[in-house]
């Protein structure tokens, strides 16, 4: 499978470390033709834009020299990172929308990857994720890869977090998507592969409603449907059966559980993108795991999806 050929880094303006470009560099070390990497800041500062005693001339001047030290900025913060060969580059742009910004570059610049820091909270010791790292979640048209900030652990897992109890087209070939980035990654990072399902609990209220219901034959069924898929979509990859999990509960319990178990550095998820109220009110299954997850996360969209901030939709 191809590797990636255009990275973008978005920068930690709050840190003089830099864990997504350290993450980057750490992805294309020893790739035949490593992938050039673009380093992102978007700034604004509403002053600037609003005062009456500069004239337009004056106001992009002071712009384009706050553009300038972040540059400056971002050039001496990567300097320990760069690696040779590797093409870099630095890039400010002027927005008062961090996502759109983001993601408007994603778009221009055709990028296939998108890294950002996150931070461990102090006392949940969970992820902390900004309102703009859900933006880019729900809404980025490449792959998301939310970096936390210290090293992968030694002889680290990937584990892939697929939903084999589907047998609809979109959840199949996303399974197989998130399955072929597991590999894309595991190579690189020296990490084993992992498949990680959950399939739901028997409703304890059925055998009420339904005294001839046998709740252990049906559990028992949907186990041996969901370990029979999972079997499948494993050894389309080679993945051993030793390296799959299939535990009964709600994803939000199971993956994070799994990530534990098997000391993740990364867990991939798929998302759908939802917006608007659904995602306010609802939120995506995705979403729920990634709130219980220490570790990094990388967001896929399935095939065909279409960011509502494409310039061309």
């Amino acid at each position: 499978m191809d590797e990636y050929k255009n990275i973008l880094v978005v920068a930690d303006i709050n840190n003089t470390e830099q864990s997504a470009l350290a993450r980057a560099f750490q992805i294309v070390k020893g790739l035949p033709t490593p992938p050039p990497i673009t380093f992102f800041l978007s700034i604004y500062d509403f002053s600037y834009d609003m005062t009456s005693m500069l004239s337009s001339d004056e106001r992009d001047a002071m712009r384009r020299g706050v553009i300038q030290q972040r540059e400056e900025w971002m050039n001496k913060v990567a300097a320990p990172y760069l690696t040779k060969g590797v093409k870099f580059k630095v890039k400010v742009v002027w927005h008062h929308r961090p996502f759109e910004a983001i993601i408007a570059e994603v778009f221009a610049s055709n990028h296939d990857l998108l890294l950002k820091a996150t931070r461990k909270h102090d006392t949940l010791e969970s992820v902390f994720f900004t309102p703009t790292d859900w933006h880019l979640l729900r809404k980025s048209p490449c792959p998301v890869l939310l970096v936390k900030n210290h090293d992968w652990p030694a002889n680290g897992s990937i584990v892939a977090s697929v939903h084999v109890g589907s047998e609809s087209e979109a959840h199949v070939s996303l399974n197989h998507y998130m399955t072929e980035q597991a590999k894309k990654f595991a190579k690189p990072l020296k990490a084993e592969v992992y498949l990680a399902n959950s399939y739901p609990v028997t409703p304890a209220n059925i055998t009420v409603e339904l005294p001839e219901f046998d709740p252990t034959s049906y559990t028992d069924a949907v186990r041996g449907f969901h370990l029979t898929a999972m079997k499948k979509l494993r050894q389309d990859y080679g993945i051993d059966e030793e390296h799959t999990r299939v535990l009964e509960g709600l994803p939000e319990d199971v993956i994070p559980k799994i990530a534990k178990e098997v000391d993740a550095g990364l867990v991939i998820l798929g998302t759908t993108g939802r917006t608007g109220l659904s995602a306010v009110f609802i939120g995506n299954t995705a979403e729920n795991v990634i709130d219980k997850i220490n570790c990094d996360i990388l967001a896929l969209k399935p095939h065909g999806y279409i960011s509502p901030l494409d310039p061309n939709n």
